[in-house]
């Protein structure tokens, strides 16, 4: 029997996390649903990654955006 695991996010990355949102909502609306700096000014993947790799709270609403957008994206 597979012991697989209960968490939604488990084998996802954050790069795919933040690409899939910026693909989704774009740059300008990300900045609106999370106003955080990486996603409002000159805002790139890699710098976003950078940001949320470093900053728990910030990566923390990224993937409840991202939980909350999966229904959507079906």
């Amino acid at each position: 029997m597979e012991n697989k695991s209960k968490d939604p996010l488990h084998g996802i990355t954050l790069q795919k996390i933040v690409e899939t949102l910026v693909d989704f909502y774009g740059f300008d609306t990300l900045g609106e649903l999370i106003p955080i700096k990486c996603f409002t000014s000159n805002p790139t993947v890699k710098s976003s990654l950078t940001f949320l790799r470093k900053t728990e709270w910030a990566r923390k609403k990224v993937e409840s955006l991202y939980l909350k957008t999966l229904p959507k994206l079906g």
